[in-house]
């Protein structure tokens, strides 16, 4: 008797977990990605235990790591057959992951969404190359011009009327540093991803966006990077002490607070503005990147995207359930607007129109500005992804930040940009081990 309903009770709990999800058949999906500020951590968190407590059959857990670290953390994860399942990517470190055989091809996740929410070209377009895609794209980022209105008002200069000029840039912040109490303006020169993305959006202004040929030929070494490099050199004369090694959170803290006056750099500083700077936010002034003479409009673009890093069958029935999730309109554009208001713009045209995307109390305060970094992201290019081309090589010079090396050359070591441009193409050469 007791063999029996020994045998009754396991076939009873064989047929439960069948037809009703149980803990046993519970799979895990494990993100990685490099939103680290816990507030974001938090928002993320939050969209997950949602996904979670109405898929008990799946479980998304998040892991969050550095930027600095994540290429070689995921490189030596997938060398030990430990890489997550799905993580966040720019465009150039998914070519940098790639040759791994890691990522996997999303087409058919990719056409299912895009069939019901409509991505936007610009932020699909450095996915999709060798006859597939190898991203889901999440959010948008651009760079602005960012300056504080009362600032400008104590100086004499036009709140209403920013600069739209390099040489108006350089007259405007010289003015203002002129008085020993407030630095003009701030751009970077550490060995960072910022200091990249800051550069290279002078570069396209100048018409200095390509750094390859239409055959695939280096051509970092020309004129008007020179040009870019040199008028840089010349903005961070005018920046902060400090912003040789300056990563994200400082030029913010420092234009917040009113220890500067203009900044180029993307959308986070919505949120903490009033709080940190004390004044209305009426003071935070958002403007085009200026232009030189015979230049373009334009800024740095990231479309950032999730890659897939499984084969396993199951896992990637629960990546789509919870992809499809987070890309519901009124779920993605909450998830949007509370991760970072202003930082993450839409890459749908289902979450542009979304109500929990404009609803949300920053986004709807600072409306204008994240109208107009919607509409510069029109003009937003990202280096080794012009021209419709993708350049699979471009992640071998992203992940040793070269343009911020050359960045250094020029600021820190007072080297000719010329020179430092020319040391730049080199080390780039080094990189794509090519000789010319």
């Amino acid at each position: 008797m007791k063999r029996f309903l020994l045998f009754s009770g396991i076939f009873v709990v064989a047929v439960v977990c069948f037809l009703v999800p149980c803990s046993l058949a519970q799979v895990e999906i494990v993100i990685w990605h490099m939103e680290q500020p816990p507030h974001r951590v938090e928002q993320f968190q939050r969209t997950i235990d949602a996904f979670n407590k109405e898929n008990p059959n799946v479980r998304v857990r998040q892991v969050v790591l550095d930027w600095m670290e994540a290429y070689t953390k995921v490189m030596a994860a997938i060398a030990a057959k430990q890489q997550p399942d799905l993580m966040f990517t720019i465009p150039d470190f998914t070519t940098a992951v790639k040759p791994s055989g890691a990522v996997q091809p999303v087409d058919e996740i990719f056409q299912t969404l895009d069939e019901k929410y409509k991505f936007f070209e610009s932020a699909v377009e450095p996915y999709n190359y060798d006859g597939h895609y190898w991203a889901i794209p999440v959010y948008g980022m651009v760079h602005m011009l960012w300056f504080r209105k009362d600032i400008f008002s104590k100086f004499g200069l036009d709140p209403n009327n920013p600069p739209k000029t390099w040489e108006e840039l350089l007259e405007s912040a010289q003015r203002i540093g002129k008085s020993g109490e407030i630095y003009g303006v701030g751009v970077p020169a550490s060995k960072h991803m910022y200091t990249d993305q800051a550069i290279y959006t002078f570069m396209i202004t100048n018409k200095a966006e390509d750094l390859f040929d239409e055959s695939g030929n280096l051509v970092f070494d020309n004129p008007r990077t020179v040009q870019a490099y040199a008028f840089y050199k010349e903005l961070y004369k005018l920046s902060p002490s400090d912003a040789s090694v300056w990563t994200w959170a400082e030029p913010q803290l420092a234009f917040n607070t009113g220890k500067m006056a203009m900044a180029i750099e993307k959308g986070q500083f919505l949120l903490p503005f009033e709080e940190e700077s004390g004044v209305p936010g009426t003071n935070l002034g958002c403007a085009v990147v200026p232009i030189p003479q015979n230049g373009q409009r334009g800024s740095i673009y990231y479309s950032n995207g999730v890659m897939v890093l499984t084969k396993d069958q199951s896992k990637l029935e629960a990546i789509k359930a919870f992809l499809s999730y987070l890309f519901d309109p009124e779920v993605n554009g909450e998830w949007l607007a509370g991760m970072e208001p202003g930082l993450f713009l839409p890459v749908t045209e289902a979450t542009m129109n979304s109500n929990a995307f404009w609803s949300n109390k920053v986004v709807s305060q600072y409306r204008d500005h994240v109208e107009l970094m919607i509409e510069q992201s029109r003009f937003g290019k990202l280096f080794g992804f012009t021209k419709g081309r993708v350049n699979p090589d471009i992640g071998k010079i992203s992940g040793q930040n070269i343009l911020a090396q050359v960045v250094q050359k020029v600021c820190l070591e007072n080297m000719d940009p010329a020179e430092a441009v020319k040391w730049g193409q080199s080390e780039m050469l080094k990189a794509l081990q090519r000789k010319k």
